[in-house]
């Protein structure tokens, strides 16, 4: 398994940012995807979660209405497209993958054990 995710960068209180995760190794349809972050000297949190199985996602409260995830299995990628960004949103972002279906337990890191490198978000203000 092997995950890749990029897309990070640096943008304005306000501005938009997509994320890509580009899977290999695995037959991506069988897995869901999770999005996590980790800002410094904070433990890492649930962000996102796309299940295949049914293809419902969940959100964080705190990116309700501003964050989209989505998966497209031809390419092997999963996005996070982050709107209306902030401050609080700056950390490193990751990507992990799990091929049980978990509903909203897809928000918990410690669920997942395949995880890509991660890419820095860093919003200013």
């Amino acid at each position: 398994v092997q995950l890749v995710e990029s897309g990070g960068g640096l943008v304005q209180a306000g501005g938009s940012l997509r994320l890509s995760c580009t899977a290999s190794g695995f037959t991506f349809d069988d897995y869901s995807v999770g999005w996590f972050r980790q800002a410094p000297g904070k433990e890492r949190e649930g962000v996102s979660y796309f299940s295949q199985t049914d293809r419902r996602t969940y959100y964080a409260d705190s990116v309700k209405g501003r964050f989209t995830i989505s998966s497209d299995n031809a390419k092997n990628t999963a996005y996070l497209e982050m709107n209306s960004l902030k401050p609080e949103d700056t950390a490193v972002y990751y990507c992990a993958v799990n091929p049980t279906p978990l509903g909203v337990l897809g928000l918990i890191p410690g669920l997942f054990e395949d995880w890509g490198q991660g890419t820095q978000v860093t919003v200013s203000s």
